[in-house]
């Protein structure tokens, strides 16, 4: 595997209900500009329209807008609803996205998380990942071939319809699908050879057992296709807020955890992102004893993306943080600053050299530290003789 990447995965969770939408997007803003200056790898946004406290409609504009104030960071619509949407609108604003972000673009495809968006847009909810399923399937035929395609879904129709515009990334921009506990994210990750992104790796012990499954599936249905898939290209999604104490991070999060509780209780129509507990006690030790999540220290952290790990059984390209408000602004910050300072290094190796040369100048510190004061104290009796010498000398 190589070095993991860091990034989030940010629907946005504004709650409580009632925030200023403005300053809440800003708030966003400036929370990938803060990524992007610690060095974290990708952030993506979500796509909803309903539910009062996820105000990004459109992540593809989103991204358009954040990708002009950062420099490095990639950015990812995580995930854009392909059933709510034609196909060949989406490919085409997606390379028109390649080319102003200069490859920094990719996107993530599902069959939409929010019941309450598909039934606005008259779409059963039930028939969602079927829908998806033929999206998929002509967005990347779109993306990868010069032939025209043409198909009635009764949804929307194309008649030979092709992309006017390459791609500035070869041969297109990264696609990944969402997966949370069922197989249909990680059958079209196998047919067409996708990222995935497993939204639900930690949110339940299902997800959790799931993870295994899913990359089985993944490489049953890439042989079956043809097709080359890459661990690199998973992503596991899982929520966390660290601080230098376990004891100041239940602090920190007593001030939002309920409000996000209650969020995916009792508004969001998502049973598939199950949380239990009725109170903030019992929400933090549901966050904390199921595995769903880490409420921490950096080393907490680190044992469970370790953990997930092992039961990813072969490893995963990059660890998504799920974003959310449990704590204060600035306490959120510091979470961030403590997991790109002393989480990510044990993943990236990027600490590897500057240990073992620490370790190395240890070992040898004392014989070359009494050279050295014997260096000094030979050059401090040279100076003096010298001294003394032309002293001497004009005396006579």
């Amino acid at each position: 595997m190589a070095r993991m990447r860091f990034g989030i995965f940010l629907p946005p969770h504004h709650v409580p209900v009632g925030q200023n939408p403005t300053y809440s997007l800003q708030r966003d803003v400036e929370l990938v500009q803060l990524l992007d200056r610690m060095g974290f790898d990708e952030a993506w946004f979500g796509e909803h329209h309903s539910c009062g406290v996820e105000p990004i409609g459109d992540p593809l504009m989103f991204i358009a807008h954040v990708a002009q104030v950062t420099k490095h960071i990639k950015l990812g619509a995580g995930v854009l609803s392909l059933p709510y949407h034609n196909p060949f609108l989406v490919a085409d604003r997606l390379i028109l996205l390649d080319h102003l972000t200069r490859g920094r673009a990719m996107m993530g495809v599902g069959p939409g998380a929010l019941a309450t968006d598909a039934i606005m847009l008259g779409l059963d909810p039930a028939e969602a990942r079927k829908a998806l399923e033929t999206d998929v399937d002509v967005l990347m035929h779109l993306l990868r071939s010069d032939e025209p395609i043409s198909i009635d879904t009764g949804r929307y129709k194309l008649v030979e319809a092709r992309l006017q515009l390459d791609a500035y990334s070869d041969p297109h921009p990264e696609i990944a699908t969402a997966a949370i506990v069922s197989p249909s994210g990680p059958r079209l990750v196998g047919k067409h050879g996708l990222g995935m992104i497993s939204i639900g790796a930690t949110m339940s012990q299902e997800g959790f057992d799931a993870l295994g499954m899913h990359w089985s599936v993944v490489e049953e249905r890439a042989k079956e296709f043809g097709q080359d898939v890459s661990r690199d290209g998973w992503r596991l999604v899982g929520p966390m807020h660290i601080a230098d104490t376990k004891d100041q991070a239940i602090r920190d999060v007593a001030h939002g955890i309920d409000a996000w509780f209650d969020y995916l209780q009792h508004t969001a129509a998502a049973p598939q992102l199950g949380v239990l507990g009725e109170n903030t006690r019992e929400r933090i030790d549901f966050v904390i004893e199921s595995g769903m999540g880490i409420i921490g220290t950096p080393a907490d952290a680190i044992q469970q993306i370790e953990r997930l790990e092992e039961q990813s059984q072969g490893g995963f390209g990059a660890y998504l943080m799920f974003a959310h408000n449990w704590a204060p602004w600035e306490e959120t910050q510091h979470h961030y600053h403590l997991f790109a300072n002393e989480v990510m290094p044990v993943f990236k190796r990027t600490t590897k050299r500057l240990l073992a040369n620490e370790a190395w100048t240890r070992s040898v510190r004392d014989p070359l530290a009494a050279k050295q004061w014997e260096a000094i104290n030979a050059f401090t009796a040279q100076h003096k003789a010298e001294q003394e010498a032309r002293n001497a000398g004009s005396m006579t």
